[in-house]
């Protein structure tokens, strides 16, 4: 049957079909969408709820138990992590790959709903959840800062006229704001002077709150008219508080402003953030899981000149670091690396050929196969990122083979003196089959990969129903297009010169093949040796997930002793941003200090850094910032940003494992232990941990029989001490934009923590104050700066980075080394998390994945060729091609990662084309010339050496941009070109001479199996 026949005949039809293809792809290439990566994220969900004031134990037990308790119950969820701190908890959803975040979300806000019933009465804004992976980095950092208004005006600006409208847009999911200079009207006592006048803080807050309201007082209904009632019941400026009685004394009053300073402030003065080395407001702006960044970024820069002209004239508005700069420049890097493929590819052609003709149609074969291509993924809903534009370079060596396979047997019949309408028909109708079984063999390589499983399975699915997509196209153009092109255009082969390099090279490959035909022995032990060989590189390549990509954007963090007063966190962020902002590679950096929705660590100081393309690499400015934050007594962690992230928390490390105990004692003894034994091993370059962290703790101890002697009970000591030093938020200030706070406090100065038993009294009978030192002591002591959590059971997280030279793989191994070294007891569980904990499927999973295609393969062949064995001469070829990719890996220096892996799975389907080629070829010849199974071979291998040899150069040059790239995010993309052109070079060495000996030497066992058939 002749597949190509009709298309032949009728030119017109066959034009007029490629001209929609054509269009269809042009369409599709404007409309596809751009992203870094397949959108596979996990549907991850973050609640979050402050508590101002409150330490680490009173937001687990009071916070964050309650809502564990309602969440952990929603279906679907596969884990739940939570980190309870200094003023807040947060707690992370992450919900497995099939459900939807659309369906969730009703659920968690109806188990926050449950869960409100037990909070704390006093919460100042209830818990909100946000659809945001934690450990995302912003796609989008604004920074808005003024010479003439203050911070907290600035805040309110951010609040009211920004942040809130980019929180609606779409594909947003979570902003924040940073810096902490929200407004407030502060109230800062002095308690002595108030004890003075026989009052206390609770007289105070009192007084505020009985002051500053805004209920509803009903209407006034008249014969006629009826009038809302309104009243001056809210107090706005500061002045107003001032004029606040709080008491009489002997017919005076006493006014707030004579035992207190009142002012317009900032409501948490434990923020602080800096745009480069200028205190700015800073919004970070993340995207909802699953969410197009381009998409969400262009809408948002869209709307961002209306939303900076709402703005007073003396605030900028200014973009610190806009994650799609590199995702665009990485996209665009993969489409020249196309172009490039593309040019190689047809050069290929020219120089074996010398025929224009020959070379023009192959020219436009393949752009049109690509174009095909983009138009089906297009209807599929993918979008064009480094995946699919890999997938599409790949496919140009793909694309070239079938129509050289074709061109090629067309040009032999029209030098057997055919014409070329006959030669067309007789040529396409011979290799019609073989295009097939190309065709079909190579896509069964890609089956085993749409059915990966996890995140990594769902990444590289786009991938290989784009290159299955692609060879179905190329397939068809060849056996449409193709033929009918060369009975129009294509010219005879010049005679070649019987000098001529090419004819050299086939006659001493004939001569060659010929004597190694005749020692079978040798070509079977070099093929054994090949496989021997294979198996020890596999065992001794180290092992990792994926390659570190160079994005020019680092993230990280400033650690900071957690015992640190606030004003001295502040004063490093600000050295660290100076010292950051200096260097010559940097173009921005923003950094923030305070417990937020996205960092639950005062002494951890996130920071952002954009670095000026074309300067030094991420991996060189890390080393030269971090030895600079060394010398000026700093710690500093810094890490290339990627474009996949496998974590759900926050971390300035790059890698992070966990620790999970019944018994939080237990497990603090042993985290500490093995973050030792980390520390002392060279494979780990830094380990840190938020769970080990110790702050200092100020701990009364209240004599409760000298405390009811004097009427005073625990409440109102708690009562006291919070509103003397936990930002006491004790009355809320409505305007028409937005809601502030009034905030209590006492005054500060303290010199010693015994002082505040000096400085603070309590309310003891009938209201008459009375000294906290008059029944109870203070002592400081240490204490954990957060709980952290997995599962409702205690947990800690360790955070790790990789010394020079040291995989990912070689970590894992010596991180379970310690673990048995050190003892760890079965109460205590480690787990590895984010990429570390991904390793260990993926690398069981690169095996079964390698079997499941060579299985795949055996198969459709076995049903091509109808027999059992035929298809083993075929797999014969894959042990040198896997040799050749693993040395090519080796001698670059690359670990064998899951882009490698998938490079060795395309070598499968690359390297079985020669074989086909011959053993079609020599089938073709003992069915239908009556030749011996020697000769067939043998002729099969000269007739098919030049083709075969072009398709090997073809597919080779195609994967040349991919390995030798410089572009940015490269780093992703050499493992799978190295591996292609390692196979293919080794593979094409060894399997034009032991395909036909295999061949031979499993013929007997074929004809006797098909006797018996």
């Amino acid at each position: 049957m002749n597949l190509s026949s009709t298309f032949i005949r009728r030119p017109v039809a066959t034009a007029l079909l490629m001209v929609g293809v054509l269009l269809a792809g042009l369409i599709g290439y404007r409309s596809l969408p751009i992203s870094a990566l397949p959108e596979v994220d996990y549907p991850t969900l973050q609640v979050y709820t402050e508590y101002p004031g409150a330490g680490p134990d009173v937001t687990a037990n009071t916070l964050t138990a309650p809502l564990e308790r309602q969440l952990g119950q929603i279906a679907g969820l596969e884990r739940m992590r939570s980190s309870s701190a200094n003023g807040a908890s947060v707690i992370t959803l992450q919900f497995g790959l099939s459900t939807s975040l659309e369906e969730v979300e009703q659920e968690v806000q109806a188990a926050i709903n449950a869960a409100r019933a037990r909070l704390p009465d006093d919460l100042p804004y209830p818990p909100v959840y946000s659809k945001v992976n934690p450990a995302d980095t912003a796609v989008l950092t604004l920074a808005m800062t003024s010479d003439v208004l203050p911070l907290t005006q600035v805040q309110a600006l951010a609040e009211t006229r920004i942040s809130q409208k980019i929180s609606q847009m779409s594909g947003v999911g979570l902003v924040t704001v940073s810096g902490g200079h929200r407004p407030a009207v502060r109230v800062t006592v002095d308690t002595r002077q108030l004890a003075s006048h026989g009052l206390t803080l609770a007289d105070v807050e009192a007084a505020l709150t009985a002051a500053n309201v805004n209920l509803p007082k009903g209407t006034i209904d008249g014969p006629t008219v009826a009038y809302a009632i309104g009243a001056n019941d809210q107090l706005v400026e500061p002045e107003e508080y001032a004029s606040l009685v709080l008491a009489w004394h002997d017919g005076a009053p006493l006014y707030l402003r004579e035992v207190a300073q009142i002012a317009t402030g900032a409501e948490d003065t434990r923020q602080a953030a800096y745009a480069n080395d200028t205190p700015a407001i800073l919004i970070s702006i993340q995207r909802q899981p699953g969410a197009n960044v381009i998409r969400t970024v262009d809408g948002i820069r869209a709307a961002l000149p209306s939303l900076s002209a709402a703005l007073p004239s003396s605030v900028r508005l200014q973009i610190l670091s806009d994650r799609t700069e590199t995702i665009r420049a990485s996209v665009h890097d993969v489409q020249v690396e196309l172009l490039i493929a593309i040019v190689l590819v047809v050069a290929v052609i020219w120089v074996f050929l010398r025929n224009w003709p020959a070379t023009i149609i192959p020219g436009i074969t393949v752009p049109l196969s690509l174009l095909g291509t983009v138009a089906i993924i297009y209807g599929l809903g993918f979008s064009l990122n480094n995946l699919t534009l890999m997938a599409l370079t790949v496919a140009t060596g793909f694309l070239v083979d079938d129509a050289i396979v074709m061109i090629e047997n067309i040009s032999r019949h029209m030098a057997m003196g055919k014409s070329r309408m006959q030669a067309a028909l007789e040529g396409a109708g011979q290799v019609g089959f073989t295009i097939v079984s190309l065709s079909a063999a190579l896509i069964a390589v890609m089956i085993p990969l749409l059915f990966m499983g996890d995140v990594v399975g769902r990444l590289f699915r786009e991938f290989a129903v784009t290159l299955s997509v692609a060879i179905v196209v190329s397939a068809g153009v060849t056996l449409t297009l193709v033929p009918m092109l060369c009975a129009r255009v294509l010219k005879p082969e010049a005679e070649h010169d019987e000098a001529g390099f090419f004819v050299r090279l086939e006659r001493g490959y004939a001569r060659l093949l010929d004597r190694l035909m005749q020692r079978r022995a040798a070509v079977m032990l070099a093929v054994a040796g090949a496989t021997v060989l294979t198996l020890a590189l596999l065992w001794a390549l180290p092992k990792g997930l994926f390659p570190v990509q160079d994005t020019s954007m680092l993230q990280g963090a400033l650690q900071v002793d957690a015992h640190s007063a606030f004003s001295r966190i502040q004063e490093r962020e600000q050295a660290a941003a100076r010292l950051v902002a200096a260097d010559s590679a940097v173009e921005n950096i923003s950094i923030s200090a305070g417990v937020s929705q996205t960092n639950t660590a005062l002494g951890t100081v996130p920071m952002l850094v954009r670095l000026k393309a074309g300067k030094d690499t991420s991996a060189t400015v890390i080393k030269r910032l971090a030895d600079k934050a060394q010398r000026a007594g700093m710690v500093l962690h810094l890490r290339p940003v990627q474009d996949l992230t496998l974590d759900t928390q926050s971390s300035s490390m790059p890698y992070a494992a966990g620790l999970e105990s019944t018994d939080r004692g237990l497990l603090a003894e042993w985290t500490s232990k093995l973050m030792a034994a980390m520390r002392a091993d060279p494979a780990f370059s830094a380990v840190d941990s938020q769970a080990a962290r110790r702050g200092l703790q100020a701990r009364l101890d209240v004599d409760r029989v000298a405390a009811s002697r004097l009427g005073v009970n625990m409440r109102s000591i708690d009562d006291t001490l919070y509103a003397a030093f936990g930002q006491n938020q004790v009355s809320t200030i409505y305007t028409d934009l937005s809601q502030y706070h009034v905030v209590l406090a006492a005054k500060g100065g303290l010199q010693d923590i015994r002082d505040v038993l000096q400085r603070i009294h309590v309310p003891g009978t009938n209201g008459t104050p009375v000294l906290l030192a008059a029944l109870a002591t203070i002592d400081a002591g240490d204490a954990p700066v957060s709980f952290e959590r997995q599962g409702q059971f205690p947990y800690a997280d360790i955070g790790f980075d990789l010394a020079d030279g040291v995989t990912l793989g070689d970590a894992v191994k010596r991180l379970d080394s310690i673990a048995k070294d050190i003892g760890l007891p079965a109460a205590v569980t480690l787990h590895l998390e984010g990429a570390a904990g991904s390793l260990g499927g993926a690398m069981s999973g690169q095996a079964i994945l390698m079997l499941a295609a060579v299985l795949v393969v055996y198969l459709v062949l076995g049903m091509l060729y109808e027999s059992f064995i035929h298809p083993l001469t075929i797999l014969s070829t894959l042990p040198s091609a896997v040799l050749g990719a693993l040395a090519a890996l080796m001698l670059s220096g690359s670990q064998f990662d899951v882009i490698g892996t998938i490079g060795v799975v395309l070598l499968v389907g690359m390297v079985m084309k020669n074989a086909i080629m011959m053993i079609d070829f020599a089938l073709e010849l003992e069915r239908d010339h009556s030749l011996d199974g020697t000769e067939a071979i043998k002729r099969a291998c000269e007739q098919r050496f030049r083709p075969i040899l072009m398709t090997t150069l073809a597919a080779l040059l195609g994967a040349v941009p991919l390995a030798f790239g410089s572009g940015m995010g490269a780093e992703l993309r050499h493992p799978l070109g190295l591996a292609i052109i390692g196979g293919l070079i080794v593979s094409q060495l060894l399997t034009l001479f032991s395909t036909p000996v295999i061949y031979l030497l499993l013929r007997p066992a074929e004809q006797a199996l098909a006797k018996r058939i």
